[in-house]
């Protein structure tokens, strides 16, 4: 096996290496800045306790260690953005209720020393405050998604997207965090005028879902602006990637693809499938959150976009379906999805690396994730969004 830490930590036997980095070096006054014994044992041993070589071994000091929180960590987009700070040195503490997330996406870092797992409600404001005490970094993903269920328990999303940031806003003012990006979504544009759509365009949510997920968004803002909360809003498109949700509502186009294949059953495409949307890859998008937290900038909305957009044709394709089978265009989706990212390139220095390509080659590795998904058919999906031609039909 080859060395996984400098030449100045290695040499002799494991117990020899293990000692000689717990005697380390310290930076002077800073006693937060080096790894403990037990943080050694698992980036040494690995969280199965087998010696496994990591090249972020090389940093054995972390200088720029940040104590970070998450909100709906376990989910799809917070457990690939937990990796990320864990991976970058950083003290993560998650708050998930598990409505949505998944105990089994963070399985992988459980026993990760400087992760901190709570299963609590973020409208449960008192029980979660503490939590908050000393953190400088929050990271506010904590939903519910989907457009039907939003139709039918519009209370239920208010309660969870807007009551619930307004109680992680009072959180981190009563805890002074220095700062906080908040996950918005694309769908407070509705039907856009403009392709690709500048952050400027008119809000027009369509359904309840993207209603409570702007009024997040303009709750965090309004923080800022009276209480000085530094904050940044992210607006993201068609994410996609290991890990997205697999549960019975019938909601993201791959879950239902990816599914359809394993199962050996029909792809079902909505319309004649010519529709674009602006596939986005899930680390593109964490990156984008990476860059937002370490930047000087306040009270600021950016796009997160893959830079393109395709024909869900295309994305059939590249996923090697087989029989296809079309089933009606709804109401209130657009035509096109196509984030105009100029905004966010040139204030955050980000852009998207994750080509479709590359993309859904990952997505294939991985799908095994999808096994026991709900397999649609159009008979299903027919029931499942009745109430979406019911309420958005005009």
């Amino acid at each position: 096996m080859e060395n996984v830490l400098p030449n100045e930590y290695t040499g002799g036997t494991l117990q020899q290496t293990y000692a000689r980095l717990a005697s380390g070096r310290r930076r002077p006054g800073d006693s937060d800045n080096y790894f403990t014994i037990n943080e050694l044992s698992y980036y040494v041993l690995g969280p199965t306790g087998i010696l496994y070589g990591e090249a972020a071994l090389g940093k054995i000091w972390k200088s720029n260690a940040v104590k970070t929180l998450v909100t709906g960590g376990a989910g799809f987009i917070g457990s690939h953005l937990v990796e990320r700070l864990l991976n970058d040195g950083h003290d993560v503490t998650v708050l998930d209720n598990y409505s949505t997330g998944r105990p089994e996406n963070l399985a992988h870092v459980a026993r990760h020393p400087r992760l901190h797992l709570n299963p609590i409600d973020i409208t449960s404001h008192e029980e979660m405050c503490p939590l908050f005490t000393g953190v400088d970094w929050v990271f506010h993903l904590a939903a519910l998604a989907d457009i039907v269920p939003s139709m039918q328990r519009p209370m239920d999303y208010h309660r969870a997207n807007v009551d619930g940031s307004i109680s992680v806003m009072e959180a981190c003012r009563r805890a002074g965090v220095k700062r906080f990006v908040y996950t918005a979504s694309s769908s407070c544009y509705g039907l856009p005028d403009v392709y690709p759509t500048p952050e400027s365009s008119p809000i027009r949510p369509q359904y309840p879902y993207a209603l409570t997920k702007f009024l997040g968004e303009q709750i965090a803002l309004h923080w800022c602006q009276v209480y000085g909360i530094p904050v940044i809003s992210l607006r993201l498109f068609n994410v996609y990637g290991p890990r997205s949700r697999t549960s019975g509502t019938y909601g993201a186009v791959f879950g239902v693809f990816l599914a359809q294949k394993l199962a050996g059953k029909p792809f079902t495409v909505v319309g004649d499938g010519e529709q674009t949307r602006d596939f986005t890859f899930v680390t593109d998008v964490v990156n984008a959150f990476a860059a937002a937290a370490g930047s000087n900038l306040s009270g600021e909305i950016f796009n997160v976009g893959s830079g393109n957009t395709h024909k869900v044709n295309r994305l059939v394709e590249l996923l090697g379906a087989g029989e296809i089978v079309h089933i009606s265009k709804r109401p209130g989706e657009p035509e096109r999805t196509f984030a105009d990212t100029t905004r966010i390139r040139s204030a955050l220095k980000w852009a998207p690396s994750v080509s479709l390509e590359r993309g859904v080659e990952i997505m294939l590795e991985n799908i095994d994730y999808w096994r026991d998904a709900p397999v649609w058919d159009p008979d299903s999906i027919s029931r499942a969004t009745s109430d979406w031609f019911k309420y958005l039909a005009k």
